[in-house]
């Protein structure tokens, strides 16, 4: 047993307090060993800290349904949404994949007798790559909601960036790392999270170079930063600073392994439908080659874009090479946006609709006007982005009045509202 200053009190044999300075004295099978409730709780937060957490799986659905889901919040753009699917789901059953077959190799050192298949294990030696995805189509035709909303759809983490706010290391803006950071944050700091989200680079054709010749000058925001967001991309464990910058050298990093981030880079890529038609006018010709008004139209020819065609428009072929599923969108046409506004589950027009029901006031757009506020989008250029403002500008004021006036009973919206800013028609209570 052991004792403090010769008395025959027992005592803790880790931080040496007596039995009648702690809470409770627990006591070795054999041979005087005492450990006390204090150093019992310190034990357990060691080892829980030293406790490697295995992630769970990501739940998937099958393609098909996986496209089911997008249709409820995307309006157009079937094969994207058929090619993101695929692609979505191939991710993540590689990452699932890759979690049993790193839980069979822990499993093979606990045991080496047990076979593969007794465990549910995979031990076939088959490795697989990922296959980050690039999207390109003009502005408001859906490539950041499409992002937005697989994350939604799978359950996990998701960040944005905007590439033209990064710059090469050592130079001022915002470092690569930082895209990692946000993921890491918007998953609450769960690293292993974290290690299975999505991020989602915005203006990628922002940091293209400005010819395909390899830059004997400093490019910090294009040549540079396409550089350095390969070895992210990839696959690597980066140590990625928790306050962001490099302000802080002596900071303990964060160490995030990216082999199962799903890296999805998107942009408008204006001009690189023109690059793609020259290069069919001189290779297809006869039956096989695609009609002069075809060649013209940027939504028939995107869809044949090569790993030349992105490399001739800027991008350097190590970024081209890590990013091998393209995904061309099309540009939203008027009945597309009209739908837009009606359909999905968060459409604005539902929400409008929704928001003035809560004042007891009743809100319809007439047909003429979801056409007009449509073709008012396209003529700005700004596609469904901008459906939202033509809609908010034309609802000002009657937004400004319902909440005071209780005698108002149903707004209807009309083209004269949206074209010349005429004031919609108000029914009224009788007086």
């Amino acid at each position: 047993m052991a004792k403090k200053n010769g008395s025959d009190e027992p005592i803790c044999s880790f931080c040496g307090r007596s039995e009648s300075q702690v809470e409770h004295l627990i006591a070795a099978p054999e041979g005087g060993i005492y450990i006390c409730n204090e150093c019992v709780d310190i034990c357990r937060d060691q080892l829980q800290e030293h406790t490697v957490s295995t992630p769970d799986k990501v739940e998937l659905l099958p393609p098909e349904q996986m496209k089911a889901e997008l249709d409820k919040y995307i309006i157009g753009q079937d094969e994207a949404k058929r090619v993101l699917s695929v692609a979505v789901y191939n991710h993540y059953k590689r990452v699932n994949y890759n979690l049993k077959n790193a839980e069979s190799k822990r499993g093979k050192k606990r045991d080496d007798e047990r076979t593969a298949a007794e465990r549910g294990g995979n031990n076939d030696g088959v490795e697989l790559y990922k296959s980050n995805i690039l999207m390109f189509g003009p502005s408001g035709c859906g490539k950041t909601l499409l992002a937005q909303t697989l994350s939604k759809i799978l359950k996990v983490p998701f960040a944005m960036v905007d590439a033209t706010t990064l710059t090469e290391a050592g130079y001022v803006g915002e470092d690569v790392e930082n895209i990692l950071l946000r993921l890491i944050k918007n998953a609450d700091y769960d690293v292993a999270a974290a290690e299975r989200g999505i991020i989602y680079i915005d203006e990628v054709d922002k940091i293209a170079r400005k010819s395909e010749n390899v830059s004997i000058t400093r490019d910090v925001s294009g040549e540079g930063v396409q550089q350095s967001l390969l070895k992210i991309i990839e696959s690597t464990v980066s140590s990625v600073p928790p306050n962001g910058g490099r302000k802080h050298p002596q900071q303990e990093f964060i160490h995030m392994d990216t082999t199962n981030v799903l890296f999805i880079l998107g942009g408008a890529f204006v001009g690189l439908d023109k690059i793609v038609s020259d290069r069919l006018g001189k290779t297809r010709i006869g039956f096989g080659g695609m009609l002069h008004s075809d060649a013209t139209d940027p939504d028939a020819v995107l869809p044949a874009v090569q790993p030349q065609d992105l490399i001739k428009f800027g991008l350097i072929p190590e970024l081209v090479g890590r990013v091998p599923v393209t995904v061309a969108l099309k540009d939203l046409k008027s009945d597309d946006l009209v739908r837009v506004l009606t359909e999905p589950k968060n459409a604005i027009v539902k929400q409008y609709v929704k928001l003035l029901d809560l004042d007891g006031v009743q809100l319809e757009f007439d047909g003429t006007a979801l056409t007009a506020i449509a073709d008012k989008a396209i003529a700005l250029h700004t596609g469904a982005r901008g459906l939202r403002t033509i809609v908010e500008n034309a609802m000002l004021d009657i937004m400004y009045k319902v909440p005071s006036d209780k005698s108002i009973r149903k707004i209807i919206i009309t083209s004269d509202t949206i074209e010349n800013s005429a004031p919609p028609k108000v029914v009224k209570d009788a007086a």
